[in-house]
C-alpha cells in the first residue's frame, strides 16, 4: 500500500483509508467496469478492512465475489452485493425505507443493501403512495417507530412530503426515473422533493438508493 493510503492498480486507485476518514470503507459501483475490474477492486477492499459493497452488477459478478467470500449476499433487484468479514455491531436507531410503488423497489433495495452492511436495522414499508394515502395512514405507527425515514418515489414525487408532515424524524427523499414521460425521467419528482414544503428533507439523486442509505447511516450513528 502506497504511504499515500491508495492501491494503484493502474486502471483504479484504491482507497484505503476511507473507513478512518468516513467510517466506511470506499464502494464499489460496478456500472461501466469490466468483471475483472471489479473483482481486482473489490477483493482489495475487502481484504483489506473485511467489508464490502458494490452497486448496479449482474448476478453473474455476485457469483464470482461469493467464490472469494462465501458469506457474500446478493440483492437481485438492486444488483448490490455486500459482504463483511465480522458481524457489524448494530445500531441502535432504525431505518424505515418506504417506497411509493412497487416499481421503486429496485433503488429501495439498493438502500437496504447499504444500510444492512453498515450496521443499521431496517424495516421496508412498501406501495404506499399518495394514489392510496389510506394505505401509509394505516401505517402510522410504524412510521413513529423509525429513528431515519427514507421515502423512494417517482411519478411526482409527492410521498416524501406527505411524510415529512406527519413525523418529526429526518426525511431523506430519493426521486426515482419511474414514472410516464412527464415525469422526464425522474426530474419531475427531483423538484418536487427539493421544492418541498415540509422542514427536514434532504434529497439524494435520481435512482440513488446507495446515497440515501449511506446518509441515513451517518444520521442513525
Amino acid at each position: 500500500m502506497s504511504r499515500r493510503g491508495y492501491k494503484d492498480l493502474g486502471f483504479a486507485k484504491v482507497d484505503l483509508h476511507r473507513a478512518s476518514r468516513r467510517g466506511f470503507p470506499e464502494v464499489v459501483f460496478g456500472k461501466g467496469k469490466t468483471p475483472k475490474e471489479i473483482l481486482e477492486i473489490a477483493s482489495r477492499i475487502a481484504d483489506h478492512g473485511g467489508v464490502l459493497l458494490i452497486t448496479r452488477v449482474s448476478e453473474g459478478i455476485y457469483k464470482e465475489i461469493k467464490k472469494l467470500y462465501p458469506t457474500a449476499k446478493y440483492f437481485p433487484r438492486a444488483g448490490a452485493v455486500i459482504y463483511r468479514k465480522n458481524r457489524s455491531p448494530v445500531k441502535k436507531g432504525k431505518v424505515l425505507v418506504i417506497t411509493a410503488g412497487t416499481s421503486d423497489i429496485p433503488v429501495a433495495e439498493e438502500a437496504i443493501a447499504t444500510l444492512e452492511v453498515m450496521g443499521n436495522k431496517v424495516q421496508a414499508l412498501y406501495d404506499v403512495g399518495v394514489a392510496g394515502i389510506h394505505r401509509l395512514l394505516d401505517k402510522k405507527k410504524v412510521l413513529e417507530e423509525a429513528d431515519v425515514i427514507i421515502v423512494i418515489a417517482g411519478m411526482e414525487g409527492a410521498l416524501a412530503s406527505v411524510v415529512s408532515g406527519l413525523v418529526s424524524k429526518p426525511v431523506i427523499a430519493v426521486p426515482t426515473s419511474v414514472g410516464y414521460g412527464a415525469s422526464f425521467g425522474g426530474i419531475a419528482p427531483l423538484l418536487t422533493m427539493i421544492n418541498s414544503c415540509s422542514p427536514g428533507i434532504a434529497v439524494v439523486n435520481i435512482d440513488n438508493g446507495f446515497g440515501a442509505g449511506y446518509f441515513a447511516s451517518m444520521i442513525n450513528r
